[in-house]
């Protein structure tokens, strides 16, 4: 099938090569700042229901697509088989809020004490206070607060300062070897901090989800 996909100049160069490289029509949303903010995710969403008027389109509605939730309803089991050891805690950064609401859907089956947080950027924090506002990490802080996202299967909602995401990101590839993007930097920061309140011998859980492999052409590791 022709695959169409609806992005910005807000993304990584090397998602939309990577997309154009496979096929994919792409059509592009500018950013006047290159940030991400909530009015640039509505105008892409917008040009994206009048692409799926044509009867020929199927659109998979990532926003709101629950399938998100069930596939990674199956990460969550795999973490639990991996780690074999009850699971104190999870942060997690909030796009669709898929990857979120699956993993802690399993987590929380297995351990109603596992605590779940999500995560946002402190500069567009609609989850935590309401407000939104623009940054870059890619993939997360849509400005305006995903349908996907359930009350039930989360404790708290924290905001990650964006300076602490990028250098923590880049410490995890220079120390560990674990080469992400911003998005992985916040995951981890949150981590880091939830481990640091329940105290030693507790287990909290992070994912470190996209490549740097997307982010060589930005900043983010540029020194």
């Amino acid at each position: 099938y022709k695959f169409h996909v609806v992005s910005s100049n807000a993304f990584s160069k090397e998602k939309l090569d990577t997309m154009t490289a496979l096929g994919a029509e792409l059509d592009i949303i500018e950013s006047d700042s290159g940030k991400i903010t909530r009015d640039l995710i509505e105008k892409m969403v917008e040009h994206t229901n009048d692409i799926a008027l044509d009867e020929n389109v199927f659109f998979t509605n990532q926003l709101k697509n629950s399938d998100l939730i069930d596939g990674f309803e199956i990460l969550g089991k795999e973490i639990l088989e991996q780690l074999d050891a009850p699971i104190d805690g999870f942060c997690d950064s909030v796009g669709t809020a898929g990857s979120l609401m699956g993993v802690s859907r399993a987590l929380k089956k297995a351990n109603q004490k596992t605590k779940i947080v999500v995560l946002e950027p402190s500069t567009s924090p609609i989850i935590t206070t309401g407000k939104s506002g623009s940054h870059t990490v890619e993939g997360i802080g849509l400005g305006f607060v995903p349908e996907l996202l359930d009350e039930d299967f989360y404790d708290e909602a924290r905001v990650v300062d964006e300076k602490i995401a990028r250098e923590i990101a880049v410490k995890l590839a220079r120390e560990e070897g674990i080469f992400g993007g911003t998005s992985t930097g916040m995951n981890v920061a949150g981590a880091i901090e939830l481990a640091k309140e329940l105290g030693p011998g507790k287990t909290v859980v992070a994912i470190a989800c996209d490549s740097g492999l997307k982010y060589l052409s930005e900043t983010l590791y540029a020194n």
